[in-house]
């Protein structure tokens, strides 16, 4: 058995690779457990539905890797709209931003304009906004984006990945701030001399940050759907003593839902990743690359004509 799992395992990923060959329609078939469908009022109907479960969740406009100050802009003024809706409906939800989205490659001074305009819409709805972190090429101007406008607005934090080498010591530096932490894995594919490639040393960073942050009392959500991280989060917050609400677990929508079902029976705070938006397609693609499995269901699908 554990044999074939191997094959499959191996198959899988090379479905992932002959993807872009596959029609969007079946695609999307396997992508809606992934996102909350294109439209917001889909996002909202998605936040409710979770909201009466005792979960919270953060709602992300799909989109990045905007290269014109018009795009950028009509970007921003959907993240606008986002937070409309989570103040008129009454959500428990924050807001997710990607800073490629908002012009990051075009002008740090122009996305830094666009960012402190969600902000100060947010902190007027007294909703937290959090900066998700893209590729390495970004990081730098990512962390400079979030400090500039931290120091006008403090209802925001910012995503770390524990497969990036630098990501202990950019924590190091940005909890002397009081920053407001995701911690996450890591999906998108970086070099070796920037990122860490081995399964079990992504992990061993993990939570060596995780603790790092948990001891100087910085809020965290932990972003995992990892076993084994999740049991090396209980047993770092059982020996610190950490109160529930100086952390939050965080994961992806339709992903290991049993295992996010049990998180919250056993007491903890869960937020869950709320994407939306015609840019569903790469999205998902990125997710099936994350878990190989679901690829090989969509050519499944294909075989036996969706039976």
């Amino acid at each position: 058995m554990g044999q074939e799992n191997k094959y499959m395992g191996i198959i899988n990923k090379v479905v992932v690779g002959t993807l872009p060959l596959v029609p969007k329609s079946i695609v999307r078939r396997f992508a809606n457990r992934y996102i909350a469908g294109e439209s917001l009022e889909h996002a909202v109907a998605t936040s409710k539905k979770l909201n009466a479960k005792g979960i919270m969740g953060t709602i992300d406009v799909l989109g990045e890797d905007v290269f014109s100050k018009e795009d950028a802009t009509r970007s921003k003024e959907e993240c606008l709209l986002v937070l409309d809706a989570i103040n008129k409906h009454k959500l428990n939800s924050n807001q997710s931003i990607k800073l490629t989205s908002l012009g990051l490659k075009i002008d740090l001074d122009f996305c830094l304009g666009n960012v402190k305009e969600i902000f100060a819409k947010a902190k007027s709805y007294n909703i937290f906004v959090r900066i998700d972190m893209e590729d390495s090429s970004v990081t730098s101007d990512t962390i400079h984006i979030f400090n500039e406008a931290r120091k006008d607005y403090s209802n925001c934090g910012i995503v770390l990945q524990s497969y990036m080498r630098r990501t202990y010591d950019d924590a190091a530096k940005l909890i002397e701030t009081g920053t407001n932490f995701r911690l996450c894995k890591g999906i998108y594919v970086e070099p070796a001399e920037v990122a860490y490639k081995d399964r079990q040393e992504v992990r061993d960073n993990f939570l060596k940050v995780l603790r790092l942050m948990l001891e100087k009392d910085s809020y965290v959500g932990i972003a995992t759907h990892d076993e084994y991280l999740i049991d090396g989060a209980y047993k770092l917050i059982k020996e610190l003593k950490k109160p529930n609400d100086r952390y939050e677990f965080q994961m992806l929508l339709g992903v290991r839902e049993g295992m996010r079902d049990k998180i919250v029976k056993d007491g903890h705070r869960m937020r869950i990743y709320i994407p939306f938006g015609t840019h569903w397609y790469q999205y998902s693609i990125r997710r099936f690359k994350e878990n190989p499995k679901m690829a090989g269901y969509v050519v499944k699908s294909i075989l036996t004509g969706g039976k």
